[in-house]
């Protein structure tokens, strides 16, 4: 009785211990659990724009092998226009040249810009490669006025949010040289509004759903190749991504949930007293890594 006595401290102890590494371990497995229950978030981000090919099913849907593809798709011989090295080197400086004019405008005229033109530069968009040539975008475009003041209400709104909430200081101080804030004055002055929205996935004929792959890469291509389209035709605009305005948008411009606004740009032409900051680009050097 003696020894058992003299042990019982040490058995209380070992206990102790056991007890405390079994409630850690709960605790620990816990978080574990909570960490990746609960999604990461980030105040400036934008959940809309959030790529989704691999999209969730809808309740009775299946994927399907078949995407509404030919198997057959007929090949032919390719034929390139080639050009001398001398004449590749002045087109290659000429088209640099014309874009390296192209700024970022606020100040957009009311004055009218012919309709062919934005056809013309849209057709060029469509012309961009894409994820299994899904071609996952669609370019809508608002000229209405009361539809683009309805546009301008919904991204002020959220647009002040954004500077005063959700971006942050340094974002915000980051943008006061160029001198922007959630007054958009363009979107009422411009004579077109140009709203790029990716497709997250398709429709085939049956009514199943088309997965569109890499829809967010393929759909920023063809912006980048509208940009340039509009610096060709002598057209401004300013590339334009509201925060959290994308599902306003979308029901305003009545277009189905399968698309997410990616890009917003007023096109038309700058304003007689129009300005822009004085900047300066990157030097070759600092962008081009030859291996």
């Amino acid at each position: 009785m003696a020894l058992f006595s003299s042990l019982t401290p040490i058995f209380v102890a070992i206990i102790c211990v056991l007890i405390g590494v079994i409630l850690k371990t709960t605790n620990s497995e816990k978080e574990k659990h909570e960490t990746k229950s609960k999604p990461l978030t980030r105040s400036w981000v934008d959940e809309d724009l959030k790529d989704s090919t691999n999209h969730p099913l809808e309740e009775g849907e299946v994927e399907e092998d078949w995407q509404g593809l030919d198997e057959n798709v007929a090949h032919v011989p390719f034929i390139a226009e080639r050009f001398s090295e001398a004449e590749m080197i002045k087109r290659s400086q000429m088209f640099y040249e014309l874009l390296n004019k192209r700024r970022s405008v606020r100040f957009l005229s009311d004055e009218p810009v012919p309709r062919e033109v934005i056809d013309n530069v849209i057709r060029t968009a469509g012309t961009s490669p894409s994820g299994a040539h899904t071609e996952p975008w669609t370019f809508v475009v608002v000229q209405d006025p009361y539809l683009k003041h309805k546009v301008r209400e919904i991204v002020e709104e959220e647009e002040e949010i954004n500077y005063k909430k959700r971006m942050g200081d340094r974002w915000v101080n980051d943008l006061k040289r160029l001198r922007t804030n959630w007054i958009k004055e363009y979107l009422d002055t411009a004579p077109y509004l140009i709203l790029i929205f990716k497709q997250v996935y398709g429709r085939l004929p049956n009514g199943k759903k088309k997965t569109h792959y890499y829809n967010e890469i393929s759909v920023s291509i063809a912006c980048g190749i509208l940009l340039a389209a509009l610096q060709n035709a002598g057209l401004y605009t300013v590339t334009s991504t509201p925060l959290n305005c994308g599902p306003q948008l979308r029901v305003l411009l009545q277009r189905p949930v399968n698309e997410k606004l990616l890009l917003l740009l007023p096109v038309g032409y700058p304003k007689k007293d129009a300005t822009v900051p004085v900047l300066t680009r990157k030097p070759l050097e600092d962008i081009m890594v030859v291996m």
